[in-house]
């Protein structure tokens, strides 16, 4: 079932590859894992396999295949990342909420940096998901599972801002669906982005597909078309910044998703040439920019510790009452004083 959760980030235990045979070919994906001889020696059922699935964690010649049901192709290439089986029942923690709105159907929260969304390997407490069971006792949809309840789409760790949270099973279905379709007249999903360098444009349309890096297999990667998934992001800049020297070095932008995909802002900004500040996985070769920041803007970057990235806006229709919601997140401390320190030094 389709919860909106298309990709698979958790830390994987072990991986297992092979290429499908002429006498399998036609199969059912999910029918082909089960009877796999790695398969058998995990213990992965049908069932379990097809959630793997559906989380992302099975790619066909490197692009992850969410339909258990799709019927395997002779040479394609199968890749199956398997994580480390743990408590799948997180428990209530009491973590302090910032709550932007909430009803009986669904609560959306603005989300801190450095909170993981969901219990994942390498996180198993302190979660959002913790936060939430706690805060709303057994009102969370299951759709998403015992470790995602009531999760419809997620931010990165070290991503703030905000994000819809469904409490029944009915509201998560359309969630899912209104997330799934990419709608922009029914849905709105805006980024605040500080980024290195300023575009020479104003606005444009970054329309590249994305799919799991080929060597890095924890990042993902502009790849060419059909090898990955749609991705559209369109941006414009906000504000632009000066380096101590004088020179344009950094800008403010304000990105706008037609679609969600991991990493989607991250990776597309770094491929135009514009990584966002402070983000170590894809903007490693830009460390040294920050000697042309002035002192003040230097020691702020080095005390934000995560990417500057912020989800500012998020807008819907109420999947019950159909009333049209807006919400606005402000920029988070951290990102507050990154911002000061910059323009001060235009």
């Amino acid at each position: 079932m389709n919860t909106g959760l298309t990709e698979f980030d958790e830390i994987v235990a072990e991986r297992f590859a092979f290429a499908v045979e002429p006498e399998t070919a036609g199969r059912r994906l999910d029918a082909l894992l089960a009877a796999r001889p790695e398969a058998l020696e995990a213990s992965l059922s049908r069932t379990r396999l097809k959630a793997l699935i559906e989380a992302g964690a099975v790619e066909i010649d490197g692009v992850p295949a969410l339909d258990a049901g799709q019927k395997v192709k002779a040479g394609q290439n199968i890749e199956v990342a398997v994580p480390p089986a743990e408590d799948a029942v997180p428990q209530g923690e009491a973590i302090p909420l910032s709550i932007a709105y909430e009803d009986a159907h669904l609560v959306v929260v603005d989300k801190p940096a450095g909170l993981v969304v969901h219990p994942a390997p390498g996180h198993p407490t302190g979660t959002l998901v913790n936060a939430l069971i706690a805060h709303c006792g057994d009102s969370l949809s299951g759709i998403g599972g015992v470790r995602r309840p009531g999760i419809v789409h997620r931010l990165d760790k070290d991503t703030s801002g905000l994000l819809v949270v469904a409490k029944t099973d009915v509201v998560h279905k359309r969630l899912a669906k209104l997330f799934a379709d990419h709608s922009r007249d029914d849905l709105t999903r805006e980024y605040l982005a500080f980024v290195w360098g300023v575009p020479d444009r104003s606005a444009g349309i970054i329309d590249l597909p994305l799919g799991r890096h080929k060597i890095e297999r924890e990042k993902m990667s502009v790849v060419r078309e059909g090898d990955g998934r749609e991705a559209v992001t369109h941006w414009e800049i906000v504000e632009t910044y000066d380096g101590a020297d004088g020179r344009p070095v950094a800008s403010l932008l304000r990105c706008a998703l037609e679609t969600g995909r991991t990493h989607q802002i991250r990776v597309h900004l770094a491929h135009a040439g514009h990584p966002l500040l402070g983000d170590a996985v894809y903007g490693r070769g830009f460390k040294t920019k920050a000697s042309r920041l002035g002192p003040e803007a230097q020691a702020a970057l080095e005390g934000l510790g995560r990417q500057a990235l912020h989800a500012a806006t998020l807008g819907f229709i109420h999947p019950v009452s159909s009333e049209e919601f807006a919400f606005e997140s402000p920029l988070p401390n951290d990102l507050q004083t990154l911002q000061r320190a910059l323009a001060a030094a235009a």
